[in-house]
Order: structure tokens, then sequence, then C-alpha cells
């Protein structure tokens, strides 16, 4: 177990979609379009909410990531906890408008330093889940 105030790790991906910020956030707010990129949800975009991903049981975990929504200003920032395997983090979206379309930062932070394997495990996940929302995105109907 960590101490309060130890230090953490973060997972961050920063990429910029060849979307606007309102369609970028819809691929991040609606359930069935998060279903598609991340995993099965109950996910509304209320601070408060506290929703499920889920995806497959495995050995030790029964698939379900608890969560709750700690922010949502739309087109700009979502954040929410994210719990599994007896380890609370936080994941936090940013989007930034650009030229081209939107600058999507996001940050998976929590991970203690004893809690390597889930710290690879974040990064290698959210890469597969980065693609994936990349092709939800191009698959869209209409910009917004």
């Amino acid at each position: 177990m960590s101490e309060a105030g130890a230090a953490t790790r973060s997972v961050v991906f920063e990429k910029e979609f060849a979307y606007p910020p309102e369609k970028v956030w819809r691929a991040l707010t609606e359930g069935d379009l998060i279903q598609q990129w991340l995993m099965e949800n109950d996910f509304k975009p209320v601070v408060g909410h506290r929703f499920q991903l889920r995806s497959t049981p495995m050995p030790q975990w029964n698939g379900v990531i608890e969560c709750e929504v700690l922010l949502a200003e739309p087109h700009e920032r979502l954040t929410y906890s994210w719990e599994a395997f007896g380890l609370e983090s936080v994941v936090a979206w940013t989007l930034a408008p650009t030229d081209g379309g939107t600058l999507v930062r996001m940050e998976h932070s929590g991970f203690p330093a004893d809690r390597e394997a889930a710290y690879k495990g974040a990064g290698y996940g959210w890469q597969k889940f980065m693609a994936g929302l990349d092709g939800v995105l191009s698959t869209m109907e209409g910009a917004v």
C-alpha cells in the first residue's frame, strides 16, 4: 500500500485528431460510442455519476472497473476516477481546438512505484484504446 503523498506516475497520450472538439467529446461521452473504442459502460457525463466499464473477466479480476465522473466541461475537459485491481487512479481528458482539429491529451494518473505491472498494463491498454478512438471518430456520422 502506498502512503498518502507518495510519488506516483502517469500514463500520458497526446494526439491531434482531424475532428472538431464537439465530435471528439461525443466519442468520449456517449455510451454506445465509448463501447466501440473502450469498453461496455453505463457512462453519463454528469459530475458525481458512478459508472462501470466492463471488460472480459480474467483470473483474479471480474472485468469491472468502478468509476465516478469528477469533472465534465463539454468539449474541453473530462475527468473520472478509475478503480481496478485494488488501485484507485484518475483519467483526465483535455481537448484543445487546433487549426487541423483537436489536440487530445489523456492522462491516467496515480500509479505508485510498487505497481509496475499496473502502470505497464495501462500504457499498453491506452495505446490500444487511443487507436480505437481514432477508428470510431473516422466512422462517426457528421461533423459534430
